[in-house]
């Protein structure tokens, strides 16, 4: 329960030149719970006065985390096959679309690979006219078996070497349509396998990438969601669909609504839970990592309130004063619940204190004009 506690004003008298001795500003009863003012001090201490009141009491839940990206939506760009990267213009933040060219490099050894595919395609072709000819031979007696199944052999062989060469020009990005005995390319093109974003750039131009090299790390921003940190105790006032607003230390004023969409259930050794939550427009601004606050607002139930500058907290406990009679409040010991806005749940037990006056503004005066006098 969070409460603001002001620093009371401790009510002097003083003797004015030319003017009759003030009467004495307080009176204590024998109990030493009732306090006595004259109007005067009433009016200094500005003294205000109400009852206890029901209303609507929504109460909120202050959270904090970060900004978080699931690892689906995390993608780590590399090379299958080493080359020098000879062209880029990727910089961190910058917007990238799925198919879109990322990067170049270059190498001999897409030159040979394609070589080798070009060589293979001529093969295969010669070697299946082989095939189909020593089979129609055979069909007619006029070679042996083992020639038609050595010429059956050397096709499905060379099939197979034809058909990992597609794959591994597929896997480099290199389209087979594109290629011709006198079209060979010695660069490849990495494209973004994403819509999204570039959160990092690992190299630059002259660099000599190997496959296990990551050169850019992109963020598909569709489920960048946000982190929360929840006490094992408020865990029971979540509930998946509840809106949070959120806000960064740097711009508290501009807000963000999220929705809950997953309660976690593992506690933590320092006894919380991570809650996840979807920002309903998420704003490109809102980096992965950024720490950010969040407001949940709980159920609105009724309660008997009163405003949170009546109560005063003294040797631990929390008390508020009852206007007594004409001039007099007693201090009187309550329990408290929630507090939201400007107004604190006061736990009446069967209905004492309804109906009654009490000091709403002032309390932590008449406070220190009590202890003084008992001092």
């Amino acid at each position: 329960m969070k409460r603001i506690y002001y620093i009371a004003i401790v009510l002097t008298a003083v003797a004015c030149a030319g003017k009759t001795t003030e009467p004495e500003l307080t009176d204590r009863s024998a109990d030493g719970n009732i306090v006595s003012l004259t109007e005067e001090q009433i009016k200094n201490a500005e003294i205000g006065t109400g009852t206890i009141e029901q209303r609507d009491l929504s109460t909120e839940v202050k959270l904090n985390g970060r900004i978080d990206v699931p690892p689906q939506n995390l993608v780590s760009v590399s090379v299958p096959l080493g080359g020098y990267l000879t062209a880029t213009e990727m910089l961190p933040g910058m917007p990238v679309k799925r198919g879109q060219v990322i990067a170049t490099l270059e190498d001999q050894q897409y030159i040979q690979l394609q070589q080798d595919y070009l060589s293979s395609s001529i093969r295969l072709n010669l070697l299946g006219k082989e095939y189909e000819r020593q089979r129609t031979l055979n069909a007619q007696k006029a070679s042996s078996d083992k020639v038609s199944e050595q010429a059956e052999a050397e096709y499905r062989n060379e099939q197979v070497r034809f058909t990992a060469l597609i794959e591994k020009l597929q896997l480099v990005g290199i389209d087979t349509s594109m290629i011709s005995e006198t079209r060979i390319s010695r660069a490849i093109h990495i494209r973004s396998p994403i819509n999204g974003f570039v959160s990092k750039v690992n190299v630059n131009i002259g660099k000599y990438v190997v496959p296990s090299d990551v050169m850019f790390e992109l963020i598909d921003p569709d489920d960048i969601h946000l982190a929360l940190k929840v006490f094992e105790k408020d865990l029971d006032k979540l509930y998946v669909g509840q809106e949070v607003v959120t806000y960064t230390n740097n711009d508290p004023d501009r807000k963000y609504i999220c929705k809950i969409v997953l309660i976690g259930r593992d506690i933590s050794e320092d006894r919380n839970a991570e809650v996840h939550c979807h920002f309903e427009n998420y704003d490109k601004r809102l980096v992965p990592g950024t720490y950010m606050n969040a407001d949940v607002k709980i159920e609105t139930v009724k309660a008997s309130v009163l405003p949170s500058d009546a109560l005063v907290l003294y040797e631990g406990k929390e008390y508020v004063f009852r206007v007594a009679g004409t001039r007099q409040f007693e201090i009187v010991e309550v329990r408290v619940g929630e507090s939201a806005g400007d107004y604190t749940e006061i736990l009446v037990p069967n209905d004492k204190l309804l109906h009654q006056s009490f000091v709403t503004r002032g309390a932590y005066s008449l406070l220190m004009m009590m202890k003084n006098k008992g001092e």
